[in-house]
């Protein structure tokens, strides 16, 4: 047997010497820097926005633009609701106050657009009870500046004024509640997470030290991402439900990528290896998972740049810089901290103390120094050292009845996401934030209690030299249009005109997102253009953009995720699998979404009003997330698999193997990733509650039933085809892929040397192979387990 080639270092050994040779130096410089990320990153949610759901180039965007800057009036974004009592809105002194209020708003620098029912006495403007009426205004810049307006003018305008007593709504005033309430309810997320996290991981770890490894990795990942962003937002919009997502993925992949080094160094420890050896046989097996894992995650979420609304980009931002940063610190602050640590990584061991009670209990019934499973604990002591024979169990069970599982648990995720087939997009609105918010409170009042529609009108913009003839004609033409029930205008300002239009459906129903449609192929004299916005334009423009670039997303995902694979795994089948098993399990995320939120399904439990519809972004952006995080744990299970592949040609071994070694390690990251949603989840804010627990029950799905029984399944019934690749393509994957764990060759195997120097790998023409081609059944190191 030729000699297997084992001088060269892995492409990511190379920075075990750089990471271990100055750990202190390493510490030291990780304090600094996060020191100074604190400082970059503070007063980062301030800066960011709360909208960001509109396509820039879109013909609705491009309208209310031009609308807000030549007629502020019919774009108002505040909303002054006066409420008279029982007096009534036409009471002298009601419209004595209410007149002295508006004169005062229209002195307010940045206001502009202002008017009132008690100058206009337009009906729209008046409840039909007759006790409250509305001022309308405009605030003029972005959303950070209408923010800081709100600021001065709340305490000046809202509460009891002589006879009336005045509230603040509008779409500005329910965009800055919301930015209010997300960062109020992230900080207690993370007051939660925090805690909980720490004990879930006392309970995998057993030692408090090894526990408080990757809680440190991901403060490390989230300070460092909120600096990034901080810098984003000198040069772009950001939106602040990002924050969530760096909570939620710094903490969640940060400890899944620390548990799975810090698990790979204590089994390392256990066989007897010194700190330094079992540092870089870490990072050359489980450190190249983690890379692997990172770079798939980052290439999910970067599937969102493709997208024109800030909203969903501005996750792209967050997610990258977090998995990125969060990979970093595990790869190399990490080991840093190994290397201090060596065997202390196991000090404060609870539940190595609990065996020791429980073995002085029972002293004499075994051999001694014995861990549950008959194996010594070694250095590195504890169930680390042996893992849990029970999923080696239900791995063979599962490949024992392979067709079995595969069919009841595809039959069942899809099941799960039938709901999915009735999905309703709409928008966003103040029906997000929670009852008691005094905007919605507010626009509750104008959407239930004042006539027409409140808030679903549309605004046609004419630009043009158009004659009075020919803007009358165009208004006779939209009137004429299904859909319509009134149309006031033109009102006209230069060479700009515009008409508001009063649709006789829902806001932006189907009927109304028709009208849209059809007011946009309205013929009108030749020297006109026409542009439509409104809330229903807005959500027509905005599924159409997405429409457009979701293509674009899904083949950015699914051919970087094959590519990743395949250079992991040498197979061209094991990437079409995790494609397909991956997209899967998230048949229960978007079939419970549908259930819960569009449907009202346990609305009351969750505390949330439902608006029969799912805002048109979220399921994009839940996508993204939970395919990357999908095959976070995918890359785990397979990486460990193809290990004990290349090691002993045994198939269905390698695959229990895999799951012994991984289940329970992925199963513990799943339920922590997954508390961390869930606290995220918690948040008032209908939209992040979506976000939060729908991702919390993608992540369990896939943990739990995917990888646990879906993915032994498949792999037992396609057999040793799994790991099939054509000859050119295994040729590229010896010069250019990485594995996890130094290849060596199967027993029975013939071993060639490695250009890439990773070792031995499979000869395409051994004899092993020969003899399975030409039909023998006998796996490749079968003779030496017999």
């Amino acid at each position: 047997m030729p000699e297997v080639n084992r001088s060269a270092s892995p492409p990511i050994g190379g920075w075990t010497r750089f990471v271990t040779a100055r750990p202190r130096l390493a510490l030291l410089a990780a304090l600094v820097i996060t020191a100074l990320a604190v400082f970059a990153g503070s007063g980062v949610a301030d800066r960011m926005g709360s909208g960001g759901w509109q396509a820039p180039d879109a013909e609705s965007t491009y309208a209310t633009e031009v609308l807000a800057r030549e007629f502020p009036a019919s774009q108002p974004n505040l909303l002054l609701l006066v409420d008279s009592g029982s007096a009534g809105v036409d009471d002298p002194a009601v419209a004595a106050e209410a007149t002295r209020l508006a004169e005062r708003l229209k002195a307010e620098p940045g206001i502009s657009g202002v008017g009132s029912y008690w100058e206009t006495a337009s009906p729209a403007l008046r409840s039909e009870g007759g006790q409250e009426a509305i001022i309308a205004a405009r605030i003029g810049g972005d959303e950070k500046t209408a923010g800081e307006a709100l600021d001065r003018l709340a305490p000046a305008f809202a509460g009891e004024r002589g006879p009336v007593t005045v509230s603040l709504g509008g779409p500005v005033a329910v965009q800055h509640e919301m930015q209010t309430i997300i960062q109020e309810d992230l900080l207690r997320a993370e007051l939660i997470a925090l805690p909980v996290t720490l004990v879930l991981l006392v309970m995998v770890f057993g030692s408090a030290v090894a526990a408080m490894l990757p809680l440190a990795v991901g403060i490390v990942a989230i300070l460092g991402t909120n600096a990034v962003l901080r810098g984003l937002t000198e040069f772009t919009d950001v939106s602040v439900f990002a924050m969530n997502l760096t909570t939620a993925l710094g903490l969640g992949l940060a400890i899944d990528y620390a548990l799975f080094i810090v698990r790979r160094f204590r089994e390392e420890l256990a066989t007897g290896a010194d700190t330094r050896t079992a540092v870089g046989t870490t990072l050359r097996t489980a450190g190249r998972t983690v890379l692997f894992s990172a770079l798939t995650v980052a290439v999910s979420l970067s599937a969102m740049l493709v997208f024109p609304q800030y909203f969903l980009r501005s996750f792209a931002y967050a997610g990258i810089a977090v998995v990125l940063l969060a990979a970093a610190a595990a790869l190399i602050l990490l080991p840093a901290a190994l290397m201090l640590l060596g065997p202390r990584i196991n000090s404060l061991d609870l539940r190595r103390l609990l065996l020791r009670r429980k073995k002085a209990a029972t002293a004499g019934a075994g051999p001694a120094g014995a861990t549950a499973d008959g194996r010594g604990a070694g250095p590195a002591g504890g169930a680390d050292a042996s893992p849990g024979r029970g999923w080696a169990w239900l791995g063979a069970l599962v490949m024992r009845r392979a067709p079995v599982f595969a069919i009841v648990t595809t039959v069942g995720l899809l099941l799960l996401g039938l709901p999915f087939l009735g999905v309703k997009f709409g928008t966003a609105d103040d029906r997000q934030l929670p009852a008691s918010a005094e905007s919605r409170v507010v626009q509750e009042h104008i959407r239930d209690g004042f006539p027409g529609t409140p808030g679903g009108g549309l605004e046609v913009l004419a630009e043009g030299q158009g004659s009075r003839a020919d803007l009358a004609d165009l208004k006779s033409r939209i009137e004429q249009l299904p859909g319509v029930l009134r149309v006031e205008g033109p009102v006209a300002e230069g060479p700009a005109a515009y008409y508001s239009v009063l649709p006789k459906g829902e806001a932006f129903g189907e009927e109304t997102q028709q009208l849209v449609r059809d007011l946009r192929t309205v013929p009108s004299a030749s020297s006109l253009d026409l542009s439509v916005t409104g809330t229903a334009a807005v959500l027509v423009d905005s599924k159409d953009a997405i429409a457009d670039r979701l293509p674009w997303a899904l083949a950015i995902i699914v051919v970087a995720t094959l590519l990743l694979v395949f250079l992991l795994t040498g197979s061209v089948l094991i990437p079409l699998q995790a494609v397909v098993l991956n997209a899967l399990s998230l048949t229960a995320m978007f079939g419970a979404v549908v259930w819960v939120f569009q449907d009202g399904n346990l609305s009351g439990l969750l505390a949330f009003t439902s608006t029969g519809d799912i805002e048109t972004t979220l399921p994009v952006l839940m996508f993204c997330v939970a395919f990357g995080l999908s095959m976070d744990y995918g890359v785990f299970l397979i990486s460990r698999i193809k290990e004990e592949y290349d090691r002993t040609g045994d198939h269905e071994h390698s695959v229990t193997f895999g799951l012994r070694h991984t289940g329970g390690l992925i199963t513990a990251a799943a339920v922590i990733l997954a508390v961390v949603m869930v606290a995220i989840g918690t948040s008032r804010v209908t939209n992040t509650k979506m976000l939060g627990l729908g991702i919390a029950l993608a992540v369990l799905m896939d943990a739990m039933v995917v990888r646990s029984l879906l993915v032994p399944a498949v792999m037992k019934l396609m057999g040793r085809s799994t790991w099939w690749a054509p000859a050119p393509l295994r040729a590229f994957h010896r010069r250019f892929g990485l594995s996890e764990g130094e290849a060596a060759p199967a027993v029975g195997q013939a071993a060639v040397p490695d250009p890439a120097g990773r070792g031995g790998v499979e000869d395409p023409e051994s004899p092993a192979e020969t003899e399975e081609i030409s039909g023998t059944s006998r796996d490749i190191g079968e003779p030496a387990r017999r």
